[in-house]
């Protein structure tokens, strides 16, 4: 398997891991924030598609611009369908991509306030986990709001394995 295609492989995988945890949140929440600072559980969620429609578009481009994304629709239940929406999109424009082009370079963050090359690949990648990250922030969100957290890597208290 090539490295485009182990990619795709763990996107889609992740996906469809990150649809557990959106379809678990108690949608009458979408407010939903443990603390002041945090993002309220819809922005949360709408995280998943913007990092999707900036990271594939800007894999093409050359470069993400995060400023111009589109903003959040009324609703939680939107915002799922939106992302299921988006990851057919966003995935039919990567199997676009050649090996080649995905090896090209191209500037991202690489630490706080600091840009550097990357391969568009790598961005990818970077992405990826950070969409995981996020992804665990919201299953906190879940539980704190009464919903049951599903299995993601392993059983949970709501979905065990034995």
């Amino acid at each position: 398997m090539n490295e485009k295609d182990n990619f795709l492989n763990s996107w889609n995988g992740e996906f469809q891991t990150t649809l557990k945890v959106l379809n678990a949140y108690p949608n009458d929440r979408p407010d939903f924030k443990p603390h002041e600072r945090s993002r309220s559980a819809k922005e949360l969620a709408w995280t998943f598609v913007i990092e999707e429609k900036g990271a594939v578009a800007g894999v093409i481009s050359g470069k993400i611009d995060f400023n111009n994304m589109p903003k959040p629709p009324a609703t939680f239940k939107e915002v799922i369908q939106e992302y299921e929406k988006s990851h057919k999109e966003m995935v039919n424009k990567f199997k676009d991509l050649s090996e080649d082009e995905l090896n090209n370079m191209m500037k991202f963050f690489v630490a706080p306030k600091k840009m550097g090359d990357m391969r568009k690949i790598d961005v990818l990648w970077s992405i990826l986990r950070d969409m995981i990250h996020h992804r665990g922030q919201l299953s906190v969100y879940v539980r704190m709001t009464g919903g049951k957290v599903p299995s993601i890597y392993g059983p949970t208290a709501d979905e065990p394995w034995n």
